[in-house]
């Protein structure tokens, strides 16, 4: 049987480390309700780089992650602690074997300011409407 795994990496400078030592509490609050879903939700990692000032986060998945959780914590953080500019992240989704269409990813953008997308793209089915005729624009 195959095992399907989302991966990403990315870093969110929250500006002081106080406001890092802080995220760590909203997100410990976030992976015990992730925790007590049906199914539980997969979350992801984070700890604090000291090589960017103790002001980064760094978050990643754990063999595998939960974008939507991710998206929601940034969001969380951004509002918490008045966060503004554009913030983003790409993803890859995988499968342990290979698979048609077993591969793919995406990205997303926020405004920190806003809490609203940006944009985003996801490319499943992507390559099965372009194969099908389909406008590789739209």
């Amino acid at each position: 049987m195959a095992n399907y795994y989302t991966h990403f990496s990315c870093l969110l400078d929250v500006g002081t480390p106080d406001n890092a030592a802080k995220a760590l509490n909203l997100y410990n609050r976030l992976s015990e309700e992730g925790a007590s879903e049906d199914p539980p939700s997969e979350g992801f990692l984070l700890s604090i780089q000291p090589e960017h000032g103790g002001t980064t986060l760094w978050m990643r998945d754990d063999e595998t992650g939960d974008p939507e959780r991710l998206i929601h914590f940034v969001k969380l953080c951004a509002a918490t602690f008045g966060l503004t500019g554009r913030w983003g992240f790409q993803y890859a989704n995988t499968c342990s074997q290979p698979r048609v269409n077993g591969f793919g990813g995406g990205a997303h953008v926020l405004d920190l300011a806003t809490g609203e997308t940006v944009a985003w793209t996801y490319t499943d089915g992507w390559l099965a409407g372009i194969l099908d005729g389909g406008d590789p624009d739209a």
